[in-house]
């Protein structure tokens, strides 16, 4: 099935994460500028972190981010940090949705939110790009390798991010914390992979790289709205899980997508990449080496390992949302059944790892 879609996939807001309509359009008309009222407000499906909304008004569309309701993990759903880096990336050019104002006071509609354009475009569900010619993938590859090349070649201090995160031992950190993040959610259960990654991480950690830019956290195709007429990206999305990091190890989940199968995360494993227009994953580091200014992509294979348990962290944090009734869409059962596959996937990558 085509799964390319407008960014458009809206329905009627759920029970659970109605607010008060008048009371946001009325702090909309006093803090954003050229604001007009009156508001229409949908729900946009899929996403299973922070609720986001598409909010019609007569002075055009947008699209409303909060943090979801109910009990959280703390440091969960910095939806201030999102609006933070977004508005930084933006005043260089980068491909990111404008954003317009950002609310911390829960009083408005419950939960800090920010509000942003709404772009129109096409977004991906498949690392295949159905529905493209061989010619538009080959495009459309290259404008996400370059994209993310330009975003790992800003120095965060020159501009205004050089305090997101901590500059070094990232690799080291974000193993403690999706260990941790692991084993605390108890409400997820454990899973006997995951606690088999746990130590084979530990004990296989590499050595500082010593670069540190920022690092989008789930750069996929999914995760960007493309033109709708042409192959290359209009904005990348879903920045929840961006810091200063690696930015080794934020390409190398991008390159996930090469290691997991159509029907986990719609993968590529297993395709004629050749007959597609996809360069092959070694082509694909050359070109984003060539455009970092690397001569080559350190212990990628730790960092496949890494990442993919990381993703399989997150699922488990989703089946925790759902036992603690907070998850914040439907699909997030779907979703977190991959839990499995994923740590099995992870675990296999583990044991014929070149470290």
């Amino acid at each position: 099935m085509d799964r390319t879609q407008a960014n458009s996939g809206t329905k009627p807001v759920s029970d659970r994460l109605r607010f008060d309509e008048a009371a946001l359009e009325a702090w909309l008309a006093d803090h954003v500028a050229d604001f007009a009222g009156p508001i229409a407000v949908t729900q946009f499906k899929g996403g299973q972190s922070n609720p986001t909304y598409r909010i019609d008004a007569a002075s055009g569309a947008y699209v409303l981010r909060r943090k979801p309701p109910g009990k959280l993990l703390p440091g969960a759903h910095a939806v201030d940090r999102e609006y933070r880096v977004l508005a930084a990336l933006g005043a260089q050019g980068f491909p990111v949705t404008r954003v317009h104002a950002l609310c911390e006071d829960d009083g408005v509609i419950g939960t800090p939110f920010y509000l942003m354009d709404l772009v129109e475009g096409r977004i991906f569900w498949e690392a295949a790009l159905p529905g493209l010619s061989r010619a538009e993938r080959v495009a459309a590859f290259d404008s996400m390798n370059d994209t993310i090349a330009r975003l790992h070649s800003y120095d965060p201090a020159a501009i205004g991010l050089g305090d997101y995160g901590k500059p070094t031992g990232f690799v080291e950190r974000q193993v403690a914390r999706w260990s941790r993040q692991y084993a605390g959610d108890t409400d997820a259960g454990r899973v006997e992979d995951m606690d088999r990654l746990v130590d084979w991480l530990g004990k296989h950690l590499p050595p500082d790289s010593g670069r540190s830019s920022v690092a989008h956290g789930d750069f996929r195709c999914d995760n960007m709205i493309f033109d709708a007429q042409a192959p290359h990206v209009r904005a990348v999305l879903d920045w929840e899980l961006s810091t200063l990091g690696d930015p080794a190890s934020d390409f190398t989940y991008h390159l996930l997508m090469y290691r997991m199968p159509s029907d986990l995360f719609a993968g590529l494993a297993g395709m004629d990449l050749d007959e597609l227009g996809i360069p092959h994953e070694e082509q694909y580091v050359t070109a984003y080496c060539r455009r970092t200014g690397r001569s080559e992509l350190p212990h990628k294979d730790y960092l496949i390992v890494f990442n993919l348990f990381r993703l399989a962290a997150i699922l488990h944090g989703i089946r925790g949302r759902i036992a603690r009734g907070t998850a914040s869409s439907a699909h997030a059962v779907e979703t977190a059944a991959k839990l499995e596959p994923l740590a099995r996937l992870a675990w296999t990558e583990a044991q014929k790892a070149e470290l």
